[in-house]
């Protein structure tokens, strides 16, 4: 069986002064992107139960429509048609008058909890969209890091921090958006 050799290459890396600090950068840049990986995947699970939780009271308000539309014409159809016994079509009426009355409140109230669902799931969306816009800036800043161990050019290493600061601003904003 043939041997082989494996030789490293420290020799050409052993007296550059660029190595440890940009491997160090490198390794923290990559903490970032996961940790914004992280909370841009909640932030994206958040907001598809927020979605579903919008949809559910749209659905619910859809449902109370649809009853409130039945007992009117139920009212109309009992204000319009003769009967024999006037008094109890009168207190039918009376009694569907009053459940249209509590539909169209219900309506209301779940209409605006469906807004409100909507409202949270914007910002949910916004958070997931700054982490996600974090995670992308700071691999680009990665990799541009990684030059400079190839080329030994300090210009990648400096951009690469630079970028990876915008990385890091929009992983922040990804907090404070309300």
């Amino acid at each position: 069986m043939p041997e082989i050799e494996i030789h490293s290459s420290h020799g050409e890396h052993g007296n550059n002064p660029l190595v440890l600090p940009v491997s160090m950068t490198i390794s923290i840049l990559a903490v970032l992107v996961a940790i914004s990986t992280l909370f841009g995947h909640r932030a994206h699970t958040e907001e598809g139960l927020v979605n579903a939780q919008a949809i559910d009271q749209w659905a619910y308000y859809q449902a109370k429509n649809i009853r409130l539309h039945e007992v009117q014409v139920m009212v109309d159809l009992l204000g319009t048609v003769t009967t024999l016994d006037k008094e109890k079509t009168e207190l039918l009426r009376e009694k569907y008058q009053k459940e249209v009355e509590r539909y169209e409140s219900d309506k209301d109230d779940i209409s605006e909890k469906a807004k409100e669902f909507e409202k949270e799931l914007e910002v949910q969306r916004k958070h997931a969209n700054f982490f996600d816009a974090s995670e992308g800036i700071l691999e680009i800043a990665l990799v541009i890091c990684s030059l400079t161990l190839l080329t030994n050019q300090k210009v990648f290493w400096i951009a690469g921090v630079l970028i990876g600061a915008v990385g890091v601003v929009a992983g922040v904003a990804g907090f404070l958006v309300h």
